[in-house]
């Protein structure tokens, strides 16, 4: 949850539902709203508006007395605006229409749930100001709007507060409707869906009177870039950001709206050929913003020399991600001093901003973040604005540019910073005392450096401070008194302060004084490894304000306050894992408590009730003392690691109804008997870890039945027992499957094909298990593997880990070539089982293969030649087994132990046993001798064949003729003698 930040005013949501009636009964009373002239038939319908609507924190409750709350013209009173600023949801009722002389109608910032916007509102005649945006509408906008002709400003933008995907988009395919609104001066439609809207640009043409046109991230397709010009002779403000026009160019007919104070064409990905009338940003006199972001074209130095004639106009250029080199920024000349912001972020440069540009000593924003300024001082960036007698600058950003120089002390000098952002560079040394001189500075980041030393004192002047973020620096030894070696005294102008992040340093706060009250509040505070300890910190139990709280590793061995949980009202992260803090959590865990990581500890007694937090997503209580049930805090939402809890009473069946869980870690604990069919309501569980309990019985079949979204599965050191039915194949997005020392027999389903993500070797990037993001952090799934033999634990790469594990137990049978159909597996174990048979030859079709275990059974046959294929084998066991022949050559194989071979009549590199007479086994012994012996007979046979029949026939023929009859008269007559033996 990051500090809310200024919203455009072009998208913000103002004020109210503000429903005119008629003028001559217009009426208000600040002292007795009853007195209020307001007519039965105005009361009657209003009432039944409300009566569509769904007010789940009873905000209309007032509207019982509604004719208290009629309004004057554009204006509203403070208990409307408060009440109808909040979300309402439901219909919206035609009684509307008995307005008849309704001017104003808002209903943004609602959620009206994805329900198209009533036709009926088309009837509103009189209707001059219409503000449906960001309420959830979705679908077809009905063209009957177009009948309301007196509108001047129609906002129907769809972005949605919390940006959420869960309705369908509001569209429109035709515009032309909009042509009858000869009056509008406003449009906004940004978020709409107008990709078939081609016509627009003509439409929007029509319109003589628009002053302002958002169609901010419309997925607008064709910008018409040969149009020359448009008869928006009023417009001011044009908004076209985030579309993705089709390979287009700059338009021309933007030029010819001379009267353009605010263009934005942000993300637009508009690029060369430049037209010629490119030139004509000059014609742009009046042009005070200029948003151009994420565009190829201006990259061109052509480009920057035409707004180097705009004038002294501009007030702030945004040219970010263009692809802007340090040669040609040069062509951006004679910038006035107009000019109070500038972005050129994410670009090309490499060296300081040319002077070229003119005086910038009146810019009051600057951000060079992600350039790249190796071996670049931030004096020489900075030199320009020193020229200056007094630097007006309040916000530098040079986050992510390679900068590897010291903080220099002229950073002093520019007193008016409100906020400096120097995080993620390769800044060193130590943080000059010149930095105190900042009594405007409102944040200070400088995360991710090399900045070494102690703080110095002269940050504990920043009377205005309210975020300071030093984390994952080499900040060490014991904070000076002006942060941290804390007193009342040493806090005392620190007022502001509400982000402290200092985490992955070496630093030590501690207080002189005990009871030390500081003089701030904070909200957020991250101190991962500091120390804090051996003391829970008694300043820290004051910050009521705090939203998130790491101490994690911070070295507390104290006994926890109580009652604690009431100490923090407004907690939703909570992380004090890796200390050594005892007792026990008395009371009801907060239900806005979103992350809870106590793990890791030494907390004891009964678990915590959670009864009321519906709003906890993660709940580790891993590696500490608790006793007792379960029932006591399960709760139907979010996450809940209960890793390490010494709990023998099973599990229980109200667990079925956290229908909402994503991740369930019991590892390591004491839990028996059998899996409760309750758990198959879990049907949004992605991890299920149940791995070291004592759990026993068969996997029930539900378990690839309804738990369908399982992506890991780990029952890794149970009793479980039986065979694995088929239904287990129904996890088709399984990426881990653990199932390792067990008692599981039978043979391996060959249904395991069916897992598709396992099969599939293009799909290995799968992402992180990221489960929510709060203030910067992703919450991520945690997966502890055995993987090559050793325990790895796994985090960010998750997503990326394909294991199956099937070691330990009592299959049998052979090993299913339909295993191989699993290309994208990394681990395949199936080592100390009873199977029989070969190793399937088609093994070389498992490519990312890293390791590979079939160990302590009892296979025979060759290697498979096709092992050699498998380049990313690092390990590898074969050993103990009946496995014969020569071992395949590759440089994995051959670089592989002797002891992945022993047990076996394997012969070749790395054994030392060499291949000169391979011993065969018994089965290809006998198919050796049978076909050898044949081979051997048919030889002798056409040789014998040969010589008889030579000498038998062809012989005699070459002798003399009384010879030859002779010799056939003997032949005949042995002929005669051999048919009277045979008769």
């Amino acid at each position: 949850m990051t500090a809310s930040s200024p919203i455009s005013p072009f998208f913000s949501c103002y004020f109210y539902l503000l429903l005119l009636v008629p003028l001559s009964h217009l009426c208000f009373s600040d002292n007795n709203f009853d007195d209020v002239l307001c007519t039965d038939d105005e009361r009657h319908t209003l009432l039944q508006f409300k009566h569509g609507l769904i007010d789940g924190a009873n905000r209309l409750a007032s509207w019982i007395h509604l004719c208290g709350r009629c309004l004057n013209d554009y204006s509203t009173t403070k208990e409307y605006e408060e009440v109808l600023k909040q979300r309402l949801k439901g219909h919206l009722s035609p009684s509307l229409l008995n307005l008849k002389h309704i001017k104003h109608l808002d209903l943004s910032c609602n959620d009206f749930e994805g329900i198209q916007v009533p036709s009926f509102m088309g009837s509103l005649g009189n209707l001059r100001y219409l503000n449906l945006s960001r309420s959830g509408f979705g679908g077809a906008i009905p063209p009957q709007l177009g009948n309301l002709t007196e509108l001047c400003t129609l906002c129907l933008g769809s972005f949605y507060e919390d940006d959420t995907d869960e309705y369908e988009d509001t569209r429109v395919t035709n515009m032309r409707w909009l042509s009858t609104l000869r009056w509008l001066n406003h449009l906004d439609m940004s978020g709409v869906d107008l990709s078939k809207a081609i016509d627009w640009l003509q439409v929007i043409n029509t319109l003589p009177s628009l002053v302002e046109l958002h169609l901010s991230s419309s997925q607008l397709l064709h910008i018409h870039p040969h149009v020359a010009s448009l008869n928006l002779t009023s417009l001011s403000v044009l908004d076209l950001s985030r579309n993705h026009f089709n390979d287009s160019s700059m338009p021309r007919w933007i030029f010819g709206i001379t009267g353009l104070v605010s263009l934005d064409l942000s993300w637009c990905g508009l690029h060369g050929p430049i037209p010629s009338s490119i030139h004509s940003f000059s014609n742009l006199t009046s042009l005070e913003l200029l948003h151009v972001s994420g565009n190829d074209f201006m990259s061109s130095s052509l480009v920057l020399e035409g707004l180097s004639n705009i004038g002294g106009s501009l007030i702030s250029i945004e040219i970010s991600s263009c692809g802007v080199s340090s040669s040609v920024l040069g062509s951006l000349q004679n910038l006035t001093s107009s000019l109070l912001s500038l972005d050129l972020s994410l670009n090309q440069l490499t060296k300081p901003i040319p002077k070229s540009l003119g005086s910038l000593c009146n810019l009051r924003h600057l951000d060079l973040g992600e350039n790249y300024f190796p071996n670049i001082s931030l004096t020489s960036l900075l030199e320009s604005l020193f020229e200056c007698k007094t630097p007006r600058l309040e916000s530098l950003s040079l986050e992510s540019s390679g900068l590897s120089c010291d903080l220099p002390d002229e950073l002093g000098q520019l007193m008016n910073l409100v906020h400096l952002q120097l995080g993620n560079n390769r800044i060193a040394g130590m943080i000059p005392d010149s930095i105190g001189r900042l009594s405007f500075l409102k944040s200070l980041d400088l995360d991710e450096n090399l900045v070494s030393g102690p703080i110095p004192y002269s940050i504990g002047g920043l009377s205005s401070l309210e975020l300071l973020d030093l984390s994952n620096n080499q900040l060490n030894g014991t904070l000076p008194d002006s942060l941290g070696f804390v007193t009342e005294a040493h806090f005392a102008n620190l007022t502001g302060l509400k982000y402290l992040k200092g985490t992955g340093n070496n630093l030590i706060l501690r207080p002189h004084s005990a009871n030390w009250i500081p003089s701030f509040q904070l909200q957020f505070l991250y101190l991962n490894s500091w120390n804090l300890g051996p003391q829970f910190p008694y300043w820290l139990q004051l910050q009521k304000d705090l939203v998130l709280l790491d101490i994690s590793n911070t070295r507390i061995s104290s006994i926890i306050p109580e009652p604690f949980w009431s100490l923090f009202p407004n907690l939703q992260y909570i992380d004090m894992s890796q200390n050594q803090i005892e007792g026990r959590l008395f009371g009801i865990i907060p239900a806005m408590l979103v992350v809870i990581n106590l793990s890791s500890n030494k907390f004891s007694g009964q678990l915590p009730h959670l009864a009321n937090t519906s709003s906890a997503m993660i709940l580790d209580l891993s590696n500490n003392s608790f006793t007792g049930s379960l029932h006591h805090f399960l709760c139907p939402h979010g996450e809940k690691s209960l890793q390490s809890l010494n709990l023998a009473r099973g599990i229980p069946r109200s667990l079925g109804s956290l229908s909402s869980l994503a991740s369930l870690n019991m590892c390591n604990n004491k839990l028996s008997g059998r899996l409760p069919d309750s758990v198959k309501n879990l049907t949004n569980l992605q991890i299920l870890q149940l791995a070291r309990n004592e759990l026993v019985g068969r996997i029930p079949t539900w378990v690839g039945r309804d738990l369908s979204s399982l992506r890991i599965l780990n029952l890794r050191s149970n009793n479980f027992d039986g065979n694995i039915t088929h239904e287990l194949c129904y996890l088709t997005v399984i990426q881990i499957l653990d199932l390792a020392h067990n008692n599981l027999s039978g043979d391996i389903p060959r249904c395991f094909n069916n897992f598709t993500v396992l099969s599939n070797k293009r799909n290995v990037t799968r992402g992180q298990f990221v489960f929510l993001q709060f203030d910067d952090i992703d919450v991520m799934g945690i997966v502890s593997l055995v993987k090559k033999g050793q325990e790895y634990t796994y985090s960010t790469i998750l997503g990326l880990v394909m294991v199956l594990d099937l070691s330990s137990n009592n299959f049998s049978g052979t090993i299913p070539s339909e295993l191989m159909a699993l290309q994208a597996l990394q681990s395949l174990n199936l080592s100390r089982n009873q199977l029989t048979g070969r190793i399937p030859e088609n093994i070389g079709d498992m490519e990312l293969l890293e390791s590979f275990d079939v160990s302590l059974n009892e296979l025979f046959g060759e290697l498979p030649v096709s092992l050699s294929s498998l380049s990313f084998l690092s390990s590898f066991n074969v050993s103990f087994n009946n496995l014969t022949g020569r071992i395949p050559s590759s440089t994995q194989l051959q670089g592989l132990s002797e002891s992945s071979f022993f047990g076996n009549k394997l012969c070749g590199d790395p054994l030392t046993q060499r291949c000169g007479k391979v011993v065969p086994d018994r089965d290809q012994k006998e198919g050796d001798d049978g076909s050898h012996a044949a081979d051997w007979g048919l030889i002798i046979s056409i040789v014998l064949g040969f010589v008889v029949g030579f000498w038998v026939v062809v012989a005699p023929v070459m002798v003399g003729t009384i010879q030859k009859i002779s010799y056939f008269h003997y032949l005949s007559k042995l002929r005669l003698m051999f048919c009277d033996i045979i008769h």
